[in-house]
C-alpha cells in the first residue's frame, strides 16, 4: 500500500504541493472546507477529499483527518496555509504521528513568542513589548522613541497592523480592543513595537536537516503595510546575487533558523532595513511557502519551487532521499494588483521577459525573468505604471482574514 499524506488546506493553495507528492508515489488526501470544493484544484494529483464546515474549528480538522485514518493509515499530516500550520500539529499530535509539535510551531506564529527567541540569539528586533501590564506599556512608551506600531500576534501579512503616533492613539486602540470583550481581540494578543521607517526584505528558504539548502533574497518595491493600508501595485525582485545586503541577509536568516531549531521544510523570513541606519530587523518568520506568487518568482529566477521542494521534503524516505534540483541565479519579479475589472485582459502586455500571468479573478499580475539587473528593474517600473493606470483597483484595508 502507497504512503499516505494527508494535506490541509483552509484556503485554495498549493496545488504544487500536491502534485508533487503524487509524483512521489504518495496517496493524496486533501481536507478542506466545503465552499472550496470549487476551486482549481489539482484533481488528477488527489486520491481523496474530506470536507469540513466553512466556519470549521481546528478541532474540527483533526476529527476529520482522524476519521480518515479508520480506512488508510497515515503516514504524514501537513498544513499547507499560515493558519493551518498549527491545525496540522494538532492532528499530529492526537494520532502520534512524527512531526513537529503545536508547543514547538508556536514560534513561527506567535510574533511575541518570535521576537523574544530571536532576540534572545542576538538577532536585531525592533523594540518591543507584550501588552499586559500597564505600568510596563507606558514605560515602554516614554523610553522608546515613536510612532510605534500595534501588531497581531497571530495575524499574517499587514492585517490587524495600526500605526500610531501618540501614547494617547496606542491606549485609544488597546482600549478599544479591550470594549469589545472578544479573547481573540483582548489587548494581550497583540504587540507593541517601534515603527521604523525602511525597506523590506523576504528570505524564502528550503531546509533540510537544519541546513538552508537553497533560498532566495529578494526585496519588496512598496511594504506590506503600505500596499494593503493604501492601495497600489505589490512588487517583489531578486536581491542582486553579490550584493552586500544579500550576504547580510542570508547570514540573519541562518541565524535566524539556527536559533529558531527548524530541521525540515521551507520558510519565509521578512527583515526590514532602516533608512536611517543600514541596521536590519526581524519583522516575522513562518514555516510556509510566502504568498503572492514568491515560489512562482524563484522557480523562475533560481530553478527551485519551494511547494515542490516542500513536498519533496515531506515524502522522502531512506530508499528515496531528498534531492535539490540544480540551481540557477537569473533576475525575476512580480507585479500584482486588484483589478477593477473581473477578468483583465493583458495579452497587450507582450514583452519577452514576461515569463508568468496571474490568472485570478480580480488580479493582475505578471512575473518577469532576465539575466540582466537592469532590465528587470525598467519591466518593473514600467509596468508598475501601466497596471497602475490600466486596471487598478483599491480595495480597503482588512483587520484579518475572513474566518
Amino acid at each position: 500500500m502507497k504512503d499516505h499524506i494527508v494535506c490541509i488546506a483552509s484556503e485554495f493553495k498549493g496545488n504544487e504541493f500536491l502534485e508533487e507528492a503524487q509524483n512521489s508515489g504518495w496517496h493524496v488526501t486533501l481536507v478542506t472546507r466545503k465552499k472550496l470544493l470549487d476551486s482549481p484544484w489539482a484533481w488528477t494529483a488527489i486520491n481523496e477529499v474530506a470536507t469540513v464546515d466553512d466556519n470549521a474549528q481546528p478541532v474540527d480538522y483533526v476529527r476529520a483527518v482522524t476519521n480518515l485514518a479508520g480506512s488508510r493509515a497515515i503516514d504524514r499530516i501537513v498544513g499547507l496555509d499560515e493558519f493551518d500550520v498549527i491545525t496540522a500539529a494538532l492532528a499530529r499530535e492526537h494520532m502520534q504521528i512524527d512531526g513537529m509539535g503545536s508547543s514547538y510551531l508556536r514560534r513561527f506564529r506567535d510574533k511575541l513568542t518570535m521576537r523574544n527567541l530571536a532576540a534572545k540569539a542576538g538577532i536585531p528586533c525592533p523594540e518591543f513589548i507584550g501588552a499586559f501590564n500597564a505600568e510596563a506599556i507606558d514605560r515602554f512608551l516614554a523610553t522608546v522613541p515613536g510612532p510605534w506600531i500595534v501588531k497581531p500576534r497571530h495575524e499574517v501579512s499587514a492585517f490587524g497592523i495600526r500605526k500610531c503616533e501618540t501614547a494617547e492613539e496606542v491606549w485609544n486602540v488597546l482600549n478599544d480592543l479591550d470594549n469589545r470583550n472578544n479573547w481573540r481581540d483582548h489587548p494581550s494578543q497583540f504587540v507593541i513595537e517601534r515603527f521604523i521607517e525602511g525597506r523590506v526584505f523576504h528570505i524564502d528558504s528550503v531546509v533540510n536537516n537544519g541546513k538552508v539548502v537553497a533560498c532566495g533574497v529578494s526585496q519588496y518595491g512598496t511594504t506590506p503595510f503600505k500596499v494593503s493600508h493604501y492601495g497600489g501595485v505589490f512588487t517583489s525582485s531578486i536581491v542582486p546575487y553579490r550584493s552586500r545586503q544579500r550576504k547580510q541577509l542570508e547570514v540573519l536568516n541562518r541565524a535566524l533558523l539556527m536559533a529558531f531549531e527548524y530541521e525540515r521544510g521551507v520558510s519565509h523570513a521578512e527583515f526590514l532595513q532602516s533608512d536611517e541606519t543600514g541596521e536590519f530587523y526581524l519583522l516575522e518568520v513562518a514555516c510556509r511557502v510566502g504568498g503572492a506568487y514568491i515560489a512562482n518568482v524563484l522557480e523562475q529566477a533560481c530553478n527551485f519551487n519551494l511547494w515542490r521542494e516542500w513536498a519533496k521534503l515531506e515524502t522522502a524516505t531512506d530508499e528515496r532521499p531528498y534531492k535539490l534540483p540544480k540551481l540557477r541565479k537569473e533576475f525575476a519579479g512580480i507585479t500584482l494588483a486588484l483589478a477593477k475589472v473581473d477578468e483583465p485582459d493583458t495579452s497587450h502586455y507582450d514583452d519577452p521577459e514576461i515569463v508568468y500571468r496571474v490568472n485570478k479573478p480580480k488580479h493582475v499580475g505578471l512575473i518577469f525573468c532576465t539575466g540582466d539587473q537592469k532590465r528587470l528593474e525598467e519591466l518593473m517600473q514600467a509596468y508598475t505604471e501601466r497596471i497602475t493606470n490600466d486596471f487598478l483597483a483599491v480595495a480597503p484595508v482588512k483587520e484579518r482574514y475572513d474566518d
